[in-house]
């Protein structure tokens, strides 16, 4: 199949290949021997309340990983 590239550097997915993926929104993109490889991601929706909670359920606390509080919040 052909894709043409914009001169906003993108590409449109084809839909045959896309129907075969529906759920896919987000791809990690890696240049392999020349070639471009698309592998589509899983993405979870959650909120950062639910995220807290559960890591209070796991006893988990800044003191666990100073680093792991750190790097979320900077996201």
């Amino acid at each position: 199949m052909l894709a043409k590239l914009t001169s906003k550097n993108q590409i449109t997915i084809p839909k045959k290949i896309m129907d075969q993926i529906p759920e896919a929104r987000y791809f990690e993109v890696e240049l392999r021997d020349g070639a471009v490889i698309l592998k589509p991601l899983r993405t979870y929706s959650t909120s950062l309340n639910a995220i807290r909670s559960k890591a209070k359920d796991l006893g988990l606390n800044p003191d666990w990983h100073p680093g792991s509080y750190q790097m979320a919040r900077s996201k």
